[in-house]
This record gives C-alpha cells, sequence and structure tokens, in this order.
C-alpha cells in the first residue's frame, strides 16, 4: 500500500476516576428479606446491591419487589450521601416497577446474552446506570458489543456460577480466559475494571484471599460479596501495598515535571499509559 495511512481510530479515555473512594466492596444481599436490607446499608460496603433474582425463591418475588421499592423510595436511600444502592432484577417487571424511585442506583442485568437486551432496558429504564452480567459462553462472545451497547451501560461483570456450570468448568483455573477477556472488553468500552463476582464460602477467608489475589493479578478490581465477613479481606485484597504506593507516587512525581516518556531515576522508561494506571493506584490508595 502507498500514499496514506489507515485510519486509527481513537483510544477509549479512561473513565473518571473517582478519587475519593473508588469503589470495592459490592454486597448481595436477599430483595425478599427487607431487614437484611436495612442492616446491610450500614455494614460498611460500597456499593449494596439487592438480588430479585437468585436469592429470591418464585413464591417470594412479588413480595421482593414491593418490599425493595419501598426502599428504594425511603427519603434515607434517596440521600446523596447514603450507600448507592443496585438491584439485580429478575424480569421486566422488576425494571419497570423500579425505574425512577429515587434510591435507585443502578440495574444489575443478569443472564444477558446480547447487546439487544440492553437497548432494551435502556430505553424501558432511560437514564437509570446499567450493569450487565455476563453468565455464558455466548455471553462471553459478545463481551464488547454488550459493554458498548449502551452509554447508560456503567460497567460488566462475570456471573460464575452460571458461567462455570455453561462451561463445565471445575477448577478455578478455568475462568482465568473468560475473566481476562471481560477485563479487555471493559477497557475496551471505556468501562472500569470488572468487579470480580463472589466467592461462595463465607467460611473460608483464605480462600477468598487467595481468589482476590489471583483475580486482581487478571486484572479486576474489587468483589461481588455475599456476608458481610468478608468484605474486609475483599478490602485489603484490592488496596495497594505501601510498595505499590510507593512507586506510583515516584511515577506522578516525575510526571509533573516532564511530559511525554520519561526516565525514573532508577533507570525505568514510562509513558502516559503508565502514569494514568499510577494515578489509579493513587485514587486507591486514598480510601483509608
Amino acid at each position: 500500500m502507498t500514499g496514506h495511512a489507515l485510519p486509527v481510530p481513537p483510544l477509549p479515555e479512561d473513565p473518571p476516576p473517582d478519587l475519593g473512594r473508588p469503589p470495592l466492596t459490592w454486597l448481595y444481599v436477599p430483595g425478599d428479606r427487607p431487614e437484611v436490607v436495612a442492616k446491610a446499608l450500614g455494614c460498611g460496603a460500597d456499593v449494596v446491591i439487592v438480588d430479585l433474582e437468585d436469592a429470591v425463591a418464585p413464591d417470594r418475588k412479588a413480595y421482593a419487589r414491593s418490599a425493595t421499592a419501598e426502599l428504594l423510595g425511603d427519603q434515607v436511600t434517596a440521600d446523596p450521601d447514603a450507600v448507592p444502592v443496585h438491584v439485580r432484577v429478575h424480569g421486566e417487571d422488576d425494571v419497570r416497577a423500579l425505574a425512577g424511585l429515587p434510591g435507585l442506583a443502578a440495574f444489575r442485568l443478569p443472564k444477558i446474552t446480547h447487546a439487544v437486551s440492553v437497548h432494551h432496558v435502556a430505553a424501558v429504564a432511560p437514564g437509570v446506570a446499567l450493569y450487565p452480567l455476563l453468565e455464558s459462553a455466548l455471553a462471553i462472545e459478545h463481551a464488547y458489543s454488550i459493554a458498548s451497547a449502551h452509554h447508560a451501560v456503567r460497567g460488566i461483570a462475570l456471573g460464575e456460577a452460571d458461567l462455570r456450570a455453561d462451561l463445565g468448568v471445575r477448577e478455578d483455573a478455568g475462568l482465568d480466559w473468560p475473566r481476562s477477556r471481560v477485563v479487555v472488553a471493559a477497557r475496551a468500552a471505556a468501562l472500569p475494571p470488572p468487579v470480580q463476582s463472589v466467592f461462595p464460602d463465607i467460611r473460608d477467608l483464605d480462600g477468598l484471599w487467595a481468589s482476590c489475589g489471583r483475580g486482581r493479578a487478571l486484572g479486576l478490581l474489587g468483589r461481588a460479596a455475599i456476608h458481610p465477613r468478608q468484605l474486609p479481606v475483599i478490602e485489603r485484597a484490592f488496596r495497594p501495598t505501601a510498595e505499590e504506593i510507593e512507586a506510583a507516587e515516584q511515577i506522578v512525581a516525575a510526571s509533573a515535571v516532564e511530559a511525554g516518556a520519561l526516565a525514573l531515576p532508577d533507570g525505568r522508561f514510562v509513558d502516559a499509559a503508565v502514569v494514568a494506571s499510577a494515578r489509579r493506584t493513587i485514587a486507591l490508595a486514598g480510601r483509608a
């Protein structure tokens, strides 16, 4: 080929960082137990997810929806300083009943396989943030189209229990590729890093710690929990270490006096992408 260079589309910009408190802990609570939801709002999670799907028996779905609507209509959850409340919906009835309530921060959409489903929910609930959950092989294949389906999409994540069953995966390592796939899809769509899926054994905190380390190494950030006792472990696992903070501060300090690619005192060269990563590390360190 001669003459003109191929056009290169612009790289996605980094999502605006929350420099105050980037969320790391996301606590699931069953929607048909409003007393548990009320306690969860004060347990220290960054986000509370009211579950109207798997955690609620079929004959309790209507009650769970009604109880959640009452919660989201309360001025406590509508307070700007309150813990954000997301709802994992079971179907369109939930979306229609809860969209527009003042305490709703976002919908989490289970078992999404195509972008068209995201468009449908966005049309039914305009202005509501959406978090599609990818829980099947087909969803993984469509990860980027789902992540980039609509401006209402604020993040994607895996639903690992259903994904394990769909893929026939028994060992945790079998999910490394799907996890990496959603990390890449989220970044390509200019979304924050995906949150790691729940660790099902609430007693095995050592196992949770090790699993979080594996997820963090793959690029996941933060984790969903099913019990408050898991929250401190997740918080520690995903916060940067003292060494990581020091390295990030050196990079940011060097970038303040030299633009473009730059050399650190130890001889390493870093560029703009590395500087952006260092700023995210410092933002996470600011959670303390």
